[in-house]
Parts: structure tokens; C-alpha cells; sequence
């Protein structure tokens, strides 16, 4: 596939507007589950799930009268639809809805008529002819969050396509919650090799993962993966921090999907958890800060450096989560909004965390 417009490749986004993305990725059937502890009963907290399908309005569109389909959506997605095609797509449309504007005369109608473009729009409704699935998992999820976080407001969301552009799930303003279903057709969709999607990723690319990036990218908007001048230890505690609220928001989903591993990585950690931490005593990583030597250990990857192949890239997400759950353990009397709006001082957070790996 290729794209037509190449600022689409290369989008710089207002962050006021947009404060978190990420590419999507899942792998299982989604099971009851909270590793041991018992999730609370959300039944009773009261959740509308507010979900729109951009995905079939656009592929809707009368290919002979674009700007007036595209009028008709500004209707309809009148929060959003500018932000879909000007800073998403790059089209540089800027609400002139007329069939002259470049565009729409060339960007959109290629998307709407191109062969490859519109073998995704089908391979789309042919995966997700509905939502029924998601949205059920999404509403537990809001419920769980809810729960949690009884102030928050519930976001809207907005089912879209970005043509292979990596938008999985992201947050626009403080209202949106997109969610890109082209970016959850599974590990075997042949074009996403093509795009430059990594074969590590194939853990995240399933439907069973939506929901887990859906409430990634919501943390993420207002806590922020901060890798300046931080310790492996801190950029650890971070990446536990969000992995942990994941757990409590998505009991119900399970370990390994959770942290985007297959369920062989996920073995492998359990099995190797006190190496993988004595490895990094050994190789004085902890308070290391240089991101060349450690970074690696807390981004995607496929293997992690200097471990087995069967290890995840992301190894040190899973021993944050297991320090903060050994710090949650230690201070009964902390919540879930103290713990997030903690600032981090790693060796005093590891200190009382009592953290001794299995």
C-alpha cells in the first residue's frame, strides 16, 4: 500500500489536542481473570457507552459527491471529523467541503477508489461487521475505571481507519477515545510487513487487545512515558505503574494480553523472574541512565539484550508491575489515584516496595 498524500507518514501532532497514541496489539480469547485478587463488583456503577463507526460512514460515501458525504459527517462528527482528516489523514482540507479542494479531489478519492484502499475498507467491515464484542469489553473496562476514578467524565468513542497509518488508540481532547480497527486485523493481515509493522508486534495486532490499548492510551494521557535522564529503575516503576492500572481496569482480561507478550514470554518471565532482576543488579542497570545501555528493556523489542530468545523486549515492564504490586502489599492503605499521582523516587519506592523476585 501506499499512501498518496505523504504528510500522512510524517504527522506532527498538536499535543494539546492529541496527548496519546499508540499502535495497537492483542493475541487470546478474553477470559475471567485477576491473577489471585479478586476484582470488586462493578455491576452496579453506571457506564453509557457513547460509540460511533466513522470506519462505515467514510466507506458509505457517494464516490460521485465526496465533499457533500464528507458535509454530511462534519454533521455527525462535528468534534472530531476536522481532526480525522486534517492532522490524522493530512488532507489539509481545513472544512472546505467542496470536490475542487485537492484534498478531496485527490486524498480522499484515492482512499475511497483505490483497489488496495478499498480491500482494507472491506477487510475492516469484513472483521467488524459489528462492535458488539469490543464495546462490551470497553464498557467493563469504563465501568472498572469508573470505579476507580468516580469523577471522570466517560469518553466518546469514535471506530475509525487511518489506512495502515498506525493509529490504534489515542485520545483527542478530553472527550475522544479513537480507535483504529485497521490496526486489529490480526498477525497474518499481509500488508502490515508491508507498512513496516514489526513481526514482535503480532501479540498486539488481534482484537482481544483493544481494550488494552484503548486504556493504555487514556493513562497516557496524563502520565506520559518519561525516559529523560531517568534510571532503568524509574523508567521500570513507570512502565509497573501503567501496567498495574491496566490489571485493575481490565481484571478480566488476561495477564499476557495485558502486557502485550504471547503467552510463552509471559511463562518465561514467571519462571525467570529472579534472573531477569538479578541480571540487571549484575549489570549495574538499575540506576543506569544511559538510554542506549537500557532503554531497550522498557520499549518493544523482539527478545530482550543479553537474554534468552524466548524472553519478551519489554522485559522490564514485567518487573515494575511485580515491584509495584509488592509496593501496593506493603501500604494496604494506598488507592490506585495516590499510587498514579505518586512522583517517583525510585530507590525509596524499591525500598519500601520489600520487593524480593520469585
Amino acid at each position: 500500500m501506499f499512501n498518496p498524500l505523504s504528510t500522512t507518514k510524517h504527522l506532527i501532532v498538536d499535543k494539546r489536542l492529541l496527548k496519546s497514541l499508540l499502535v495497537a496489539i492483542p493475541m487470546v480469547v478474553l477470559v475471567s481473570c485477576g491473577d489471585g485478587e479478586k476484582a470488586p463488583d462493578v455491576s452496579d456503577v453506571k457506564v453509557a457507552l457513547n460509540k460511533r463507526r466513522l470506519d462505515k460512514d467514510i466507506t458509505a460515501i457517494d464516490t460521485n459527491n465526496i465533499a457533500a458525504g464528507l458535509q454530511q459527517l462534519q454533521s455527525k462528527y462535528p468534534d472530531f471529523l476536522p481532526f480525522f482528516l486534517d492532522t490524522l489523514m493530512g488532507l489539509g482540507i481545513q472544512g472546505n467541503y467542496n470536490d475542487t479542494v485537492q484534498g478531496i479531489k485527490l486524498g480522499m478519492r484515492s482512499f475511497l477508489t483505490h483497489k488496495d484502499y478499498r480491500g482494507l475498507l472491506d477487510t475492516v467491515a469484513k472483521h467488524y461487521p459489528d462492535t458488539k464484542e469490543v464495546d462490551e469489553w470497553l464498557q467493563k473496562g469504563f465501568q472498572y475505571h469508573k470505579h476507580y476514578f468516580p469523577n471522570t467524565n466517560e469518553r466518546k468513542v469514535v471506530y475509525m481507519i487511518s489506512w495502515l497509518n498506525n493509529w490504534g488508540a489515542f485520545t483527542y481532547d478530553s472527550t475522544i477515545l479513537g480507535i483504529g480497527l485497521d490496526m486489529f486485523l490480526g498477525a497474518s493481515y499481509p500488508y502490515y510487513k508491508a507498512v513496516g509493522v514489526p513481526e514482535y508486534w503480532s501479540a498486539q495486532l488481534q482484537k482481544e487487545y483493544i481494550p488494552v490499548a484503548a486504556f493504555k492510551a487514556m493513562y497516557r494521557d496524563n502520565a506520559a512515558f518519561d525516559m529523560e535522564g531517568k534510571t532503568l529503575l524509574h523508567m521500570m516503576i513507570q512502565r509497573g505503574k501503567e501496567a498495574y492500572y491496566v490489571e485493575k481496569v481490565l481484571p478480566f482480561v488476561p495477564k499476557h494480553i495485558r502486557l502485550a507478550y504471547t503467552d510463552k514470554q509471559l511463562k518465561w518471565c514467571e519462571e525467570n523472574e529472579a534472573g531477569i532482576y538479578n541480571f540487571f543488579i549484575a549489570q549495574n542497570f538499575l540506576y543506569e541512565t544511559s538510554l542506549q545501555k537500557v532503554v531497550r528493556y522498557v520499549m518493544e523489542g523482539p527478545s530482550a539484550a543479553g537474554m534468552s530468545n524466548e524472553s519478551p523486549g519489554e522485559v522490564g515492564t514485567f518487573i515494575g508491575l511485580h515491584i509495584v504490586k509488592s509496593y501496593m502489599a506493603q501500604h494496604p492503605d494506598m488507592t490506585l489515584d495516590k499510587l498514579l499521582a505518586l512522583p517517583i523516587d525510585e530507590q525509596r519506592f524499591l525500598q519500601e516496595s520489600k520487593y524480593k523476585p520469585k
